[in-house]
């Protein structure tokens, strides 16, 4: 179960404040009360009271339950059939699909996928008026995606560590460029940055220092 902290002037404004977090009553919150804070002398030295919230389980399972149907009625609003299963971890809820034609739901670089999972966020977070984190995979793709990324930031890596040159990748969205940053982040011979406009930028790699009789890297950023 994921705790947030809460602080408020009193235990009941600190349990006010979670609420409002995750837009939920008390009754739906697993509360731990850290300290219950004091006012002071004359109003100095006060302490404020402190908690700790997490959405109870019925709750997650019901946003679960919620997540499937929504997903399900899309897909049948797109005349594609598909069985949805999912599981919850922590705060997000991972949803499956299993369907005969995997290729239409992922779409050119994985963006239909990218979309139906931007639209069930929308709706799901409208439905509990909270921030809910959602991730939609198709037969595996996600995890076969990420292993193909993670060869493209090291081949690439290599050949600018091979050239001394920079080296400029397609525009991806922002999971992708993370998983490329995170991959060549501990190459002490590699600096990774973006750069662009808009949700798909480019992401470039270059020597962390140039090479003896090389020029200087122009400006990049």
């Amino acid at each position: 179960m994921d705790y947030l902290e809460f602080e408020g002037k009193s235990t009941e404004e600190a349990i006010e404040n979670a609420c409002s977090h995750f837009q939920v009553s008390p009754e739906q919150l697993e509360i731990e009360i850290l300290s219950v804070g004091s006012p002071g002398l004359f109003g100095l030295g006060g302490r404020k009271a402190k908690i700790r919230a997490a959405l109870r389980e019925e709750a997650q399972t019901s946003m679960l339950s919620q997540a499937q149907e929504i997903l399900e009625q899309i897909l049948l609003k797109m005349d594609e059939s598909g069985k949805v299963s999912g599981r919850q971890e922590d705060d997000r809820i991972i949803l499956n699909i299993e369907t005969e034609d995997a290729g239409l739901l992922i779409g050119k670089q994985g963006q239909t996928l990218e979309a139906l999972q931007y639209l069930l966020t929308k709706i799901l977070a409208q439905k509990s008026r909270h921030k809910v984190r959602v991730t939609i995979d198709v037969e595996s793709y996600r995890a076969r995606h990420e292993e193909a990324l993670v060869h493209l930031a090291l081949k690439n890596g290599d050949k600018v560590k091979r050239s001394g040159k920079p080296v400029t990748l397609n525009p991806m969205n922002p999971h992708d460029r993370r998983i490329v940053h995170l991959t060549l982040q501990g190459d002490k011979e590699l600096k990774t940055m973006s750069r662009g406009e808009g949700l798909y930028k480019k992401v470039i790699i270059y020597p962390a220092k140039k090479k003896e009789g090389q020029e200087e890297t122009p400006n990049l950023k």
